[in-house]
């Protein structure tokens, strides 16, 4: 499990992520790599002595890295100490009395309607053809991150009540339900086409397989829908994601309740949920601006 030779507390706070709060091997990874680069600097003085003054110092010698590098820097060593005065280590956060400052916050990028309709418009001819349309359809259809779709499985997929279950961050499982749509190039796909990509008789649990009969990565969908935003004239640099993004930004538009979009992204915040209602103003400003017969500057 550790990588680095951390004093026993940052240990024992690297374990409770894994064990307790059940965060990814990356996310895990990243907060030791993190706490290693603050002990190295502070050592051999007692974690329990460390002083704000020295967090301080700790991130001069950090200037040379982007605000959100550091936002993130100064998140892990706050909740380290926080877990230390929960587990009775210590009664002192040396962070407290810091105040580091905020982070604009970048609005998700998401597509238009009619730039949906054109990446969803694939020109259906070999079975690779009809498992991309299945996949980006229930991507656009669901919201759920690229990890979740790229490792879903037969059992995930409930086709006579339309709905899927997804296992999300920290190992929590959700359902969301799917529209006609995406149900009906996903039996297509499931029924006839997907046994055509096996190959070598190796047939993985994973619904979505690539040219090697092997399930597909995120690099191959990236490449993926970057020769369809090609091909159909998307100007825009699109990622797998952004279908997430357009998928809560277009309900929040057309009426749905911020909680349950929350539910089907697997949000454990509500907060961050909340991005897409600024998202929801910006475009509600420009539809106003586009059409409004006084609102263009004489």
């Amino acid at each position: 499990m550790h990588n680095y030779n951390l004093p026993d507390p940052m240990e024992k706070y690297i374990d409770s992520l894994a064990y307790e709060r059940k965060l990814s091997k990356n996310t895990i990874n990243s907060y030791e790599e993190n706490l290693m680069l603050f002990w190295e600097f502070i050592k051999p003085k007692d974690l329990f002595k460390v002083t704000s003054e020295d967090i301080l110092n700790y991130f001069k010698t950090q200037k040379d890295k982007k605000a959100t590098t550091k936002a993130h820097y100064f998140t892990v060593i706050e909740n380290f100490y926080l877990f230390c005065i929960n587990e009775n280590l210590t009664k002192f956060n040396p962070c407290e009395t810091i105040h580091m400052p905020k982070i604009p916050q970048k609005l998700p990028k998401y597509l238009t309607y009619e730039e949906v309709d054109r990446l969803l418009n694939i020109n259906l001819v070999t079975p690779y053809d009809y498992r991309t349309k299945a996949m980006l359809e229930l991507l656009y259809a669901t919201g759920m991150r690229v990890s979740e779709l790229l490792s879903l499985r037969f059992t995930n997929v409930d086709l006579d009540n339309y709905l899927v279950r997804v296992e999300g961050k920290g190992s929590k499982e959700r359902i969301i339900p799917f529209n006609e749509t995406s149900h009906k190039y996903l039996e297509l796909y499931l029924t006839e086409y997907r046994s055509l990509l096996i190959k070598n008789n190796k047939n993985y649990e994973e619904l979505f397989l690539n040219n090697r009969g092997t399930p597909l990565t995120r690099q191959g969908l990236t490449k993926l829908i970057k020769g369809i935003c090609q091909k159909n004239n998307i100007n825009k640099n699109v990622s797998p994601h952004i279908l997430r993004h357009s998928f809560a930004t277009h309900l929040l538009n057309n009426g749905a309740d911020l909680r349950v979009i929350q539910e089907f992204l697997g949000h454990e915040n509500i907060s961050t949920t909340q991005i897409y209602t600024h998202v929801s103003k910006e475009h509600i400003k420009k539809e106003y601006d586009s059409s409004h017969p006084r609102s263009k500057k004489e």
